[in-house]
């Protein structure tokens, strides 16, 4: 053995005040983390300020972390509810602003960019009108690939959450085109 812990060890030693092990934890995944997040976002300010909120909630709860391997999972789970919450800020700021939504917060991601480019327009403005639960749902399991079960780990919800988001949002994507 090499005596380099996993990150599973480094979490529950971060879990019981090891700072050392915090800080490993964050060299080791903040990287490919922020890479994530700003494809998600579009917005690099924003996915950087997302990335220091979820490691401060790393930080907070490393102690109830109880998994196997799965510690990516579980931190990428925490950052995609920053960065929902991240937009519901913004778009509830804009509001009490008495400025528009979409001027003020709506800053294409890479993937949306993409999508757009390969889909009708039409299509891409009906993904956009999507809540971000459903849009994360959408993400997970058609952009990434994701099964039912790995969406639910992903979003820190029940599988039946992510089957009736799903529903909803081929539901409200077919209105939109039709």
């Amino acid at each position: 053995m090499t005596g380099e812990r996993s990150d599973d060890e480094l979490l529950r030693a971060a879990g019981s005040g090891d700072r050392a092990a915090f800080e490993e934890y964050y060299r080791r995944n903040a990287a490919w983390l922020l890479v994530r997040l700003r494809r998600r976002c579009g917005d690099p300010e924003l996915a950087a300020d997302v990335l220091q909120e979820t490691f401060l909630a790393v930080w907070r709860a490393a102690a109830s972390y109880t998994g196997n391997g799965q510690s990516g999972g579980w931190l990428w789970s925490i950052a995609t509810r920053r960065l929902i919450d991240a937009h519901r800020r913004r778009a509830a700021r804009a509001q009490t602003a008495g400025e528009p939504y979409e001027e003020l917060v709506q800053v294409p991601s890479a993937e949306e960019e993409a999508l757009a480019a390969s889909v009708g327009s039409e299509l891409a403005v009906a993904l956009d009108r999507l809540s971000p639960e459903l849009r994360a749902v959408l993400q997970a399991t058609v952009l990434d690939g994701l099964s039912v079960r790995e969406a639910a780990v992903l979003l820190d919800v029940p599988e039946g959450t992510i089957k009736s988001r799903a529903r909803r949002a081929r539901l409200q994507l077919r209105e939109a085109l039709a």
